[in-house]
């Protein structure tokens, strides 16, 4: 669709054409347009070199989302220093930003992220932007370090050089002047080494600190603890070792704390129920030990608690069924001993989940092998490029299959589940409880690799949202529930290394799974195992049954994906 003309617009002060399709010359449409204050054309089909627009009165000029090329062209200087918020984001723009943007003295807000920019970060020229609030540099191709002379923009409120390739330390005096005001540091998915530098406590207005997918060693600063504003909390994916620091659970404002794939050590602070906003904790693939802290369960705003493969022991807590918005729980890869409290459930059908809107994740189901236990990974994503998604592997022997992503929502408003819980790869005993079956937004359920006895519970059959079901290596015993049949969305199921007994159900999703299901459970029998008595049933009817089975399977695998791809979505 062509930009039209807007012809006699001399008096027009504010034009927004933003989220529409046009292209074409948008320069000749807006050319009358000279008095022009604010122009958004984001989001569009705009292509070719940024074109020239009225610039004696503009102050807010948005490009973003379009197919510009070509670089930052200097006609753009001749805005300043009017000029207060740019954002030429999600292009493809190359080369530098030119030396005449310092002219730009009134910029407050200046966003180019998500183009093809490369060299050095322009230092000289940001550090004569002195209005700067906003500043976002991410997914280019940025090298080179940070210096402490970004300390002298005291006005800057966020910085974000997340996903490029910026290498070398963080600065310790990035907040050295006492007179800043920086919320926001994103320096996620880059290439920095050494320490965090316990400086950043300095940084007395954070809300949020990004340092995730990087080569940092050393320990987490007990220092950040004295960062009274602090929200968000992100260092995966490091080098990093020692405990976590007591010192953070001082922070009331803290609400997600996400530590993966690192190597800590040492106990989760039971004083970590201080943080009384926390709504995702994720600890997993660390060394940490010790028993899970009680006081977790008085955390009400927790949505998603992951610990899994680290070495904890003792009981699950009972108590973690006092959180009332509890929807993830991935605890395997432990030593978690015991058995799997009632109580966990008591909340199932009452529970209310008001947490953090549009926050990225990614999630990794993984490849099932001898190393790669449990379901999947859920991940804290902001910031990082997918297309890197392989160094995750480097750490953890786990290789994915298939990843879904997306943003969270609020789920449920006072009549929710958990939608997640892995227990697997625990040494947990007892039977399963019956209370499971009252978790009806339940996705996945993995008990796998346990002592679980007795017989699987009838309830299960209530569980209408189930997808996957991995009760594999227990000890249980007894029929499958006839109930079960009636799990319509359940697609992959994993049965084996039991005792189980009797004829498998022959209706409903039973249908399409295959003989690795079931194996190795002595008194099973009837399809896809051998017939249940000797010689019973014909060679041909018993081919059908193959055939049929092999097409409901891939019609299962199908659904499967289509139903962890909403959800993903549904988180």
């Amino acid at each position: 669709m062509v930009v039209p003309s807007f012809g006699d617009c001399l008096a027009l002060e504010h034009l927004d054409i933003s989220s529409n399709e046009f292209s074409g010359d948008l320069a000749r449409a807006i050319n009358g347009c000279t008095k022009l204050n604010f122009l958004n054309a984001s989001t569009n089909q705009f292509s070719g070199s940024i074109p020239t627009v009225p610039t004696g009165n503009l102050q807010f000029l948005y490009f973003g989302g379009n197919h510009f090329s070509g670089q930052i062209p200097l006609h753009l200087i001749e805005a300043c220093p009017g000029l207060v918020e740019l954002d030429l984001s999600s292009n493809n723009l190359t080369g530098f930003t030119p030396s005449s943007f310092a002219a730009c003295t009134s910029l407050e807000s200046f966003d180019i992220s998500s183009n093809n920019f490369s060299g050095e970060l322009p230092i000289d020229t940001l550090l004569k932007l002195t209005s700067l609030k906003s500043l976002d540099f991410s997914f280019n191709k940025l090298i080179g370090g940070l210096p402490n002379s970004l300390s002298k923009l005291t006005n800057l409120e966020s910085l974000d050089l997340s996903s490029n390739n910026l290498s070398g330390s963080i600065p310790t005096g990035l907040c050295q002047d006492p007179s800043n005001n920086l919320k926001e540091l994103f320096l996620q998915n880059n290439l920095f080494t050494g320490s965090i530098p316990a400086s950043l406590s300095n940084c007395s207005h954070l809300t949020s600190l990004h340092l995730s997918f990087n080569y940092l060693t050393g320990t987490i600063p007990s220092s950040l603890g004295s960062l009274s504003k602090l929200r968000d909390l992100k260092l995966w994916l490091n080098q990093l070792h020692g405990d976590i620091p007591p010192e953070i659970m001082n922070i009331q404002t803290l609400e997600t704390l996400i530590l993966d794939f690192n190597e800590l050590t040492g106990v989760i602070p039971s004083s970590i129920s201080n943080c009384t906003k926390l709504n995702w904790i994720s600890l997993s693939n660390n060394r940490l030990t010790g028993e899970i802290p009680a006081s977790i369960g008085k955390l009400s705003s927790l949505a998603i608690l992951k610990l899994s493969n680290n070495s904890f022991y003792g009981r699950i807590p009972p108590e973690l069924g006092d959180c009332r918005s509890l929807i993830w729980l991935d605890l395997n890869t432990n030593f978690l001993n015991g058995t799997i409290p009632p109580e966990l459930f008591k909340r199932s059908g009452n529970i209310a989940v008001n947490f953090f809107p549009g926050k990225r994740y990614v999630y990794l189901k993984n490849m099932k092998s001898e190393w790669c236990h449990g379901e999947g990974n859920l991940l804290e994503f902001a910031g990082i490029r997918s297309e890197q998604l392989d160094r995750i592997s480097t750490r953890h022997p786990c290789n994915f299959t298939i990843v879904y992503g997306g943003h969270t929502q609020p789920t449920f408003n006072d009549n929710g589940s958990m939608i997640f819980l892995d227990l697997s790869y625990n040494m947990l005993s007892g039977s399963i409880p019956k209370e499971i079956g009252t978790m009806s937004y339940l996705y996945v359920l993995n008990l796998g690799h346990n002592n679980f006895s007795g017989n699987i519970p009838d309830e299960l059959g209530s569980l209408d949202g189930l997808n996957i079901l991995n009760l594999s290596n227990n000890k249980l015993e007894g029929q499958i529930p006839q109930s079960m049949t009636k799990l319509s969305l359940l697609t992959d199921i994993d049965m084996s290394n039991n005792d189980l007994t009797g004829t498998i159900p022959e209706s409903g999703q039973f249908e399409t799974f295959q003989a690795s299901s079931f194996a190795n459970n002595s008194g099973l029998c009837g399809i896809p195992l051998p017939p249940c008595g000797a010689g019973s049933g014909s060679s041909a009817n018993s081919q059908h049954q193959k055939s049929h089975r092999r097409q409901a399977y891939l019609v299962g695998s199908v659904a499967m994906g289509l139903l962890l791809s909403l959800f993903c979505i549904f988180l």
